[in-house]
């Protein structure tokens, strides 16, 4: 944000810059299954290396910075009572990923207690249905750590880096 004195003698913020920071998380792998993609090979559970770019966006703070980057090992603001990282492990690292509405959850949760998985279940599966999850996580996390000096404006999700899908609002 560039700040000018006004007529005043206020400190004003021109409100069309703003910047931007970027950070890719990557070194998960989790599998999931597309079970309404009755036509695909997604129907069945297959597994991904993923990660996910994300694209902060505020004022920066005294540093100079949009986000501090090693700031999710540090933070005070929990995501679903686990730090950030933790929280990004729990979701993505080794997991098995299901839809609420899938019509074999009860096989996924048998599995569960058997402990051969460990399955994470969410609204809707899939490439962009998972950037707009990360997007909505991250971003009240973002928001609520820095007093909503910086939000997340764009995160895109990437299956084996080919394969990518973005969520912005």
């Amino acid at each position: 944000m560039v700040k000018s004195i006004g007529w005043h003698g206020h400190i004003q913020r021109n409100s069309m810059s703003k910047y931007q920071s970027t950070k890719l998380f990557d070194g998960f792998s989790c599998c999931f299954r597309q079970w309404k993609a009755e036509t695909t090979h997604c129907r069945f559970l297959h597994g991904y290396g993923v990660s996910f770019r994300v694209t902060f966006e505020g004022d920066l703070d005294d540093r100079n910075w949009v986000w501090d980057f090693g700031g999710m090992k540090r933070a005070k603001t929990l995501i679903d009572g686990m730090q950030p990282k933790a929280w990004m492990d729990y979701m993505f690292d080794h997991t098995v990923i299901v839809a609420k509405d899938d019509p074999k959850l009860s096989g996924f949760q048998n599995m569960e207690i058997m402990d051969v998985i460990q399955l994470r279940i969410v609204e809707a599966t899939g490439a962009e249905k998972f950037a707009e999850f990360i997007f909505h996580k991250l971003n009240d996390f973002v928001k609520t750590e820095t007093s909503d000096r910086v939000k997340i404006v764009q995160v895109e999700f990437m299956e084996h880096g080919k394969n990518t899908a973005i969520y912005t609002e």
